[in-house]
């Protein structure tokens, strides 16, 4: 019988917090606090400071023209499936193979893929295409939500208890919090949070362990921990306050700040107050540490995800000031949707991407930091292979990228999937089922960023079932 991991994990974190509130007397945020102590004690924060940002592609990445077949015999599959018949030239949603000739990605010599596959970037991504060449860009290859790994035969099955499959599948909100969550839509808290909740001890600051660039993300919600919001130009301030004078009175700022802060011992009311204290308090200490922060790095004009990791890569150069040993951020860019009109507006949306990712990648170069802090990709959901006609419909798994200086680049990870509609790797329409697991993905990233082998199950709940919880994409800690 299946048996979950995050009802178990729900109810011991419930049963634990709740023996702590009863034992302090009352039902504060500081004594929630208290329940990540022997969590945070296995947690390794030696070894100077680390950062992991995700980049969140909203709408569903279409993977099958973001790391594109190149050999002849799987181009050939590939245009065919998309609506290009067969011809190198291209045609429906497939690309011309010779757009790619310049962002093939080669390979070690000792590493074959399925069907002795080549890939290549998509054409609009030639910075990552050098990152890879570098050694700093690993591609994984059918990573997706799974709850245990799955034939196509058991995924077909209607025995869900035995063979059990995410909630919801191909659902933008449903796959967005499973991505995020490893657990179903619904989940308080993310696996980016759950490793706030065991890095924030070693934090001066430990507000700041979870950073928002974005909107609100599940990702970013830990039990104790909670994402510090900002925006591209810094901390975002609340004007009655930081102008010293609401409707031109200052009795009406002072009266705001007191509405703000005040509470009558409810649990929620009081941590609805303390999060708008910190915002009050906190705002200009954070803006004074970004103006104090110099990063060269050109991140262009117009690029809302180049904005949000310019203002990561800040928030980065003024750790020291911040008090910062270990932080999660999050960046995302939207618009990846593509039922329609895939052909021109996909490419440009990737070329936004490799434009802002690349320009972080030279800010941590800047900063001499490379090493210490790795950028890694994740969307909805992949697409299907075949056509609609102009676009593609929601799938399962997808293709995602690793990027930093302690990422062992320049080679694939994962199982290149067939080009196929109909091989035992996708469940219909070229919708692939994953081969890798999120779970195994984010269990990969956490080691690196100090979370020990013990600790695994609770930021990747499904994680025991899987063969593989270091992947080998990132470089051991030491």
């Amino acid at each position: 019988m299946f048996v979950g991991k995050s009802t178990e994990l729900s109810r011991r974190a419930f049963m634990r917090r709740s023996s702590q509130l009863a034992g302090a007397g009352v039902a504060t945020s500081y004594a929630m606090g208290l329940a990540g102590i022997g969590e945070a004690a296995a947690f390794a924060s030696t070894g100077g400071y680390k950062a992991l940002v995700c980049v969140f592609l909203y709408g569903g990445n279409d993977h099958g023209n973001t790391l594109i077949p190149f050999d002849a015999p799987n181009y050939q599959r590939y245009s065919q499936i998309r609506g290009g018949n067969g011809s190198e030239a291209g045609g429906g949603i497939a690309l011309p193979r010779s757009s790619l000739a310049n962002s093939v990605l080669m390979q070690p010599d000792e590493q074959t893929l399925t069907d002795d596959i080549r890939y290549a970037l998509a054409p609009t991504m030639p910075l990552l295409k050098s990152r890879f060449d570098q050694g700093n860009m690993a591609p994984m290859l059918n990573v997706g939500p799974l709850l245990t790994p799955l034939t196509k035969a058991q995924y077909e099955s209607d025995d869900n208890t035995r063979f059990p499959r995410p909630a919801n599948l191909f659902s933008h909100n449903d796959q967005q919090s499973t991505w995020q969550s490893s657990q179903p839509e619904g989940s308080p808290t993310g696996w980016g949070g759950r490793m706030g909740d065991l890095a924030q001890s070693s934090n001066s600051n430990a507000m700041f362990t979870l950073i928002n660039a974005t909107g609100n993300a599940v990702f970013m919600n830990g039990e104790q921990a909670m994402p510090y919001q900002v925006s591209p130009d810094g901390a975002t301030l609340i004007n009655g306050l930081s102008r010293g004078r609401l409707y031109n009175s200052s009795a009406a700022s002072t009266a705001l700040d007191t509405l703000l802060k005040t509470h009558t011992g409810h649990v929620f009311e009081g941590d609805y107050a303390q999060t708008n204290a910190r915002s009050v308090e906190f705002g200009g200490f954070v803006n004074d540490a970004l103006a104090r922060s110099s990063v060269a790095t050109d991140f262009g004009t117009g690029n809302r995800l180049a904005d949000q990791l310019s203002v990561v890569a800040r928030l980065i150069a003024a750790r020291g000031d911040l008090g910062m040993t270990r932080q999660v951020f999050m960046v995302s860019a939207g618009g990846f949707d593509h039922h329609d009109g895939l052909i021109g507006s996909h490419e440009a949306l990737l070329g936004q991407v490799d434009f802002a990712m690349d320009a972080f990648y030279r800010s941590t170069l800047e900063l001499g930091i490379a090493d210490q802090v790795t950028a890694f990709t994740a969307s909805d959901f992949g697409r299907t292979l075949a056509s609609n006609g102009d676009g593609s419909d929601h799938g399962w798994g997808s293709h995602h990228f690793v990027v930093g200086g302690a990422v062992n680049g320049g080679r694939f990870y994962g199982t290149a999937p067939q080009v196929s509609v109909e091989s035992d790797d996708q469940v219909g329409r070229g919708r692939l089922l994953p081969t890798t697991s999120v779970d195994e993905y984010s269990a990969t990233l956490a080691q690196w960023f100090g979370v020990s082998p013990s600790e695994l199950p609770g930021i990747a709940p499904n994680i025991g079932r899987f063969a593989q919880p270091d992947l080998g994409f990132m470089t051991r800690p030491q």
